[in-house]
C-alpha cells in the first residue's frame, strides 16, 4: 500500500504545495519533482556527513551527494571553515583575485591534457562555452554528441539528451531552433561505424565531437574496449576537436579523471561539481593553442560576473586538496565494491535481473539482462520496479536518485555501517515487493 505525501512528510507536502505556485513545477530543477518516481519532493533542513535531514526531522543515508560535488561528504569542516574564512573578504570582486590562479595551477597539474584552463559558474557554460571555442578554432558548425549523453541545457546541445530531459519523456526541449538542432550530430554510444559514417557524410565540417567518457545521466554506461581511444584517433584525423565532458567524472574517479584511467589526451575537457566543494562552478580547458582563441586574446567571447569567485575557489581548492591525501581514491573504491557486492548478492539471491554498472564511487543499478552500453539498453530496464524499490527504500531511511537515469555517488563520509544498513534496507524493500 502506498503511503500518500501527507503522511510520509506531511510538513514538505505543504511547502510544495506553495512552491508549485510561485516556481515553475515547484522546483528549480526538473529532476528533483519526482515526476518519474510517481510523488512528491520532501525538503531538506540540513546535510552533514553522508546523511540529510528533511524539514519533518527524518534522516537519510544520502547516495546523491548534491549530484556529485559532495565527495568528502555533507559540509565538512575543512571546507565550511575555509569559505567562513574567506567570506571575511568579501564575497565576489569581479576583479582577478589570487585564487583564481591557484585553481588553474592545480587543474592543469593534475590534468595532463590541460594547459590552460578558465572558470565558469556551471558545468553548462563550460560546455557551451567549449562547443564555441571548438568552432571558433576549426571555423567549422558541426559538432557530434552521443545519444544518452547530457551536457547541460545550452540550445546546441539539448537534442536527444539524457538526464532530466529523458526524466520526462521529453528528449528534445521545446525552445531550441530547428536551425541549432541541425547542427548537431547524434549518435548511438559505443558505435564505431556510426562514428566513423558520419566522419564521411560530413567530412570536413565537424567542429567538434562531445561526450561523457563515462556517460551518467543516462544511469552509468561505460566505453567497450578501443571505443575512447578510436574517438580520438578519428578526431585527430580529421582536425575535429575532441571534447571530454567531465562535470561529473572530474576530479571524482582520480586526479585526472577518466582521461587519467584510460590514458586518452582529450584537446579540450569541462569540469564542475568536486571543483566547486558544493559552491556553484564550472571550468573548461585544454590546449594552450586553442584556449587562446578565448577573448581577449582571440575572437571568441566568453566571459562571467562570478567566474573564478573567491568563495567558490577556496572551497573547491579545500576539497581537491583534501582528495590529494594518501589514500582517498583507493579508499572509495573499496567502499563502491563493497556496497556493489552486497546488492548483488541480494538481487541474485532473489532472481531480480540486473546490472550494476560502477566505476570508484559512481554507480548506477539497472533492472534488466541486458548489458548496458548505449541508451536504448538502458531503456530495457524494469522502471516499475526501480519506482516501487525508490518508495520502499526511501520508506527506510535511504535516499537513492528519484530517476533510474541518474547516477549514484558516494562520499569519504559513508561507512561500512552505513552500507550495512542501506543493504538491510535493500534486503527487506526487495522482500516487500
Amino acid at each position: 500500500m502506498s503511503i500518500s505525501p501527507d503522511m510520509r512528510y506531511p510538513t514538505s507536502h505543504k511547502l510544495f504545495q506553495t512552491a508549485k505556485e510561485l516556481i515553475p513545477g515547484g522546483v528549480n530543477s526538473p529532476v528533483r519533482a519526482f515526476r518519474n518516481v510517481g510523488g512528491e519532493p520532501f525538503f531538506v533542513r540540513r546535510a552533514k556527513g553522508a546523511r540529510i535531514e528533511d524539514i519533518d526531522g527524518k534522516s537519510y543515508i544520502d547516495y546523491i551527494g548534491t549530484w556529485g560535488p559532495a565527495i568528502l561528504g555533507h559540509a565538512p569542516m575543512s571546507v565550511i571553515n575555509a569559505v567562513h574564512e574567506a567570506a571575511k573578504n568579501g564575497l565576489s570582486f569581479g576583479i582577478p583575485n589570487v585564487l583564481e590562479v591557484e585553481m588553474a595551477k592545480m587543474v592543469t597539474s593534475w590534468v595532463p591534457s590541460v594547459q590552460k584552463v578558465r572558470m565558469t559558474n556551471s558545468g553548462t557554460e563550460a560546455t557551451m562555452s567549449a562547443i564555441r571555442l571548438a568552432r571558433g578554432f576549426t571555423k567549422r558548425d558541426k559538432i557530434i554528441k552521443f545519444d544518452g549523453c547530457y551536457h547541460g541545457h545550452s540550445d546546441s546541445l539539448l537534442v536527444a539528451a539524457g538526464s532530466g530531459a529523458l526524466t520526462h519523456g521529453e528528449p528534445d526541449s521545446a525552445g531550441v531552433p530547428k536551425s541549432f538542432a541541425a547542427e548537431t550530430i547524434v549518435l548511438p554510444f559505443n558505435d564505431r561505424a556510426a562514428v566513423e559514417a558520419a566522419f564521411s557524410q560530413w567530412d570536413g565540417q565537424i567542429a567538434a565531437l562531445i561526450l561523457e567518457p563515462y556517460p551518467a545521466n543516462a544511469g552509468l554506461i561505460l566505453p567497450q574496449v578501443g571505443f575512447l581511444q578510436f574517438l580520438r584517433e578519428i578526431t585527430a584525423k580529421n582536425g575535429t576537436v575532441l571534447i571530454f565532458d567531465e562535470v561529473m567524472t572530474g576530479f571524482r574517479l582520480g586526479k585526472a579523471g577518466v582521461q587519467g584511467l584510460e590514458n586518452i589526451m582529450p584537446d579540450l575537457s569541462c569540469f564542475g561539481k568536486v571543483i566547486g566543494g558544493g559552491l556553484p562552478v564550472g571550468a573548461f580547458g585544454g590546449r594552450a593553442d586553442i584556449m587562446d582563441y578565448l577573448a581577449p586574446l582571440g575572437p571568441v567571447y566568453q566571459a562571467g560576473t562570478l567566474s573564478g569567485n573567491p568563495l567558490a575557489m577556496v572551497a573547491g581548492l579545500t576539497q581537491l586538496h583534501e582528495l590529494d591525501k594518501a589514500g582517498a581514491y583507493e579508499t572509495l573504491d573499496q567502499i563502491g565494491a563493497y556496497l556493489q557486492a552486497g546488492v548483488e548478492k541480494i538481487l541474485s539471491a532473489k532472481g531480480i535481473p540486473h546490472r550494476f554498472n560502477r566505476v570508484g564511487s559512481m554507480f548506477c543499478m539497472f533492472f534488466t539482462d541486458a548489458e548496458i552500453i548505449n541508451l536504448d539498453s538502458v531503456k530495457t530496464q524494469d522502471m516499475e520496479l526501480f519506482r516501487k524499490l525508490f518508495w520502499a527504500m526511501l520508506d527506510r531511511g535511504i535516499y537513492i536518485a528519484p530517476s533510474p537515469y541518474e547516477t549514484g555517488f558516494l562520499s569519504l563520509a559513508h561507512t561500512h555501517d552505513d552500507i550495512d544498513v542501506t543493504l538491510d534496507a535493500l534486503e527487506k524493500s526487495v522482500a516487500a515487493l
